[in-house]
């Protein structure tokens, strides 16, 4: 097969006009810095606080409507072992996740005017304790853009027959530019036009692909076996508590990315950071159906009778591309081309935000706060471009791991749902939290979780719990492990922060061995300002063990 030249011309016009508004994005965002007189770091990573509902509802949706999703929906559905069930797990929970986020967070994380996620930790606990953390979400954000990535470079790979790294590493090329052009800005108003892209390519290929005569009704292989086991896949009864941890996993873990507190961050209110979560809650169910149509097809489809032929794509091993493949042998060339543009957008909106979202991260509550904490604002800009480049790097270095992209999904979802997660309930909602329950109850979620094995990792489990069983040589466990290890991981943190502040509060242990200086810990709510400024970013208010040279630590709080 020779290099598809008309594809290869659409993808550059899908690129530059992405590119093309991420620079326009830019210039917007440095005169609206200027008109508004707002701190060059926060209008970076927060767009100055002014993103509309409108605009907000595109970039919440695009986030989560990448390559991982589109493509993983599809290889969901066409997974025998997976089908339509796992699917609607995953939308419902998805869904779900922004419905929690609007009512629980949205509303005390805006208010309270946190820069990134990890704000209320550093306040409360303190810089070190907050580390861990830290590097938690970076890591997350590394295996998003790994995971992103993949769906783009299989697809690209399969439908324009270009090198599959080549792939990957111009997509990567583009979005880390625009990236680094303007910042949230960029990546907000690119998220636009990229979600309008993927709605109007998906759609246009549904029709295409349900009426191609290679494949049945797929009302007809719903339930029956035909090609392959039915595409609607089986409750199997010692399976319901795994699939209800996986429910958990997506609609909770969710809540611990950056990406999504930083949409909720950079709203012009709180009521405008709640109603982006709401919409974004149908938007996502809207955007899911297209995959689970072609993965349903793709299900239904006598291989033998396509260009692709027999053995079918699950047979080869090649299930986690069955997107591209589909497009490819059961459309016309025309329509696979412009899939491949959804494709591209989605890729691009998610990963994006994950450069953005890591670059918050590391930048404000690591390099800042605790390599260098003298850094100028200057500084603080470039190691923001840099650390945008070198996550996009990393993650384009990982592609070649696996090709599933269930794997990176889950991976990334499980480590927030059972690290992040609970101790953001814990610093926000419980009062009694503190730095030492915070770091037990992160070293018994990691080490719990590991001690339970984890297949696609080759991690065989230490601990069998019931319904752990051996298949194929692997021991599989389907007990909800990950609900099990967060509700410890919780637990610990409230149980081992009594037992510290009792034992400080109450002269049981030295007050010079208190290291996180428990009896003077702090709120992670703000201070109440002592005057009102004319700016939004005249008047700072620090914490009383904050110095004049921590005035851009995150934790400062702005007021208007």
């Amino acid at each position: 097969m020779a290099l598809n030249i008309p594809g290869v011309i659409v993808m550059v016009f899908f690129y530059l006009l992405v590119l093309g508004t991420g620079v326009w994005a830019s210039f917007k965002s440095k005169k609206e810095q200027k008109k508004s007189g707002a701190d060059k770091v926060e209008m970076a990573l927060l767009g100055n606080r002014s993103i509309n509902w409108v605009v907000g509802m595109f970039t919440m949706t695009a986030s989560w409507v990448g390559g991982a999703f589109i493509v993983g929906m599809t290889e969901t559905v066409y997974t025998p072992s997976k089908g339509l069930i796992l699917a609607v797990i995953i939308l419902s929970s998805s869904s779900l996740s922004f419905v929690v986020g609007g009512l629980v967070f949205a509303k005390p994380m805006r208010d309270r005017k946190y820069v990134i996620m990890i704000d209320p930790f550093q306040i409360k606990y303190g810089k070190v304790p907050a580390a861990p953390l830290s590097l938690a979400s970076v890591f997350m954000d590394v295996i998003w853009v790994t995971g992103t990535l993949t769906g783009l470079g299989a697809t690209m790979s399969v439908i324009l027959d270009l090198p599959y790294a080549v792939s990957i590493w111009i997509s990567a090329a583009v979005v880390i530019i625009y990236t680094l052009l303007g910042g949230l800005y960029s990546v907000a108003y690119t998220d636009v036009i990229q979600l309008i892209l993927i709605f109007i390519s998906l759609w246009l290929c549904v029709p295409f692909v349900l009426m191609n005569p290679s494949s049945l009704d797929i009302t007809e292989t719903a339930f029956n076996h035909t090609f392959q086991a039915p595409w609607i896949g089986t409750l199997q009864t010692d399976r319901v508590w795994r699939l209800i941890d996986d429910f958990l996993i997506l609609a909770l873990g969710n809540l611990g990315y950056q990406a999504f507190h930083q949409r909720t961050l950079s709203a012009s209110s709180s009521t405008t950071a709640k109603m982006t979560c709401f919409v974004a809650a149908v938007f996502i169910v809207t955007f899911g159906i297209p995959p689970v149509l072609i993965g349903a097809v793709a299900a239904s489809t006598d291989w033998n009778l396509t260009s692709y032929g027999s053995p079918s794509p699950f047979e080869r091993g090649e299930a986690g591309i069955v997107l591209p493949i589909a497009l490819q042998h059961l459309t016309p060339s025309y329509i696979s081309i412009i899939a491949i543009g959804a494709v591209a957008a989605a890729v691009m909106s998610s990963a994006d935000s994950a450069l953005l979202s890591a670059a918050s991260i590391f930048t404000s509550n690591i390099y800042q706060n605790i390599l260098r904490t003298h850094a100028s604002k200057t500084e603080i800009q470039w190691v923001i471009r840099g650390t945008v480049v070198v996550v996009g790097l990393v993650g384009s270095s990982l592609t070649h791991l696996s090709n599933s992209i269930l794997i990176f999904w889950f991976i990334g979802s499980e480590t927030s749902y059972i690290l992040i997660f609970p101790q953001l309930v814990c610093v926000l909602f419980f009062n009694i939290s503190n730095s030492y329950g915070a770091i037990m109850g992160w070293l018994v979620g990691i080490l719990l979780r590991l001690l339970c094995g984890e297949p696609s990792l080759r991690l065989p489990p230490v601990l069998h719990f019931p319904g752990c069983t051996l298949e194929d040589g692997v021991y599989v466990q389907y007990f909800p492990i990950s609900t099990f290890c967060m509700l410890c991981a919780f637990g610990s943190t409230l149980l081992f922060s009594y037992l510290a502040s009792l034992l400080f509060n109450k002269g049981l242990v030295p007050e010079k061995w208190d290291v996180f200086k428990v009896k003077a810990q702090k709120s992670p709510q703000p201070q109440t300002p002592t005057g009102r400024a004319k700016g939004c970013n005249d008047n700072v208010n620090l914490t009383e063990n904050d110095s004049p040279q921590d005035a851009l630590e995150p934790m400062i709080m702005t007021t208007c």
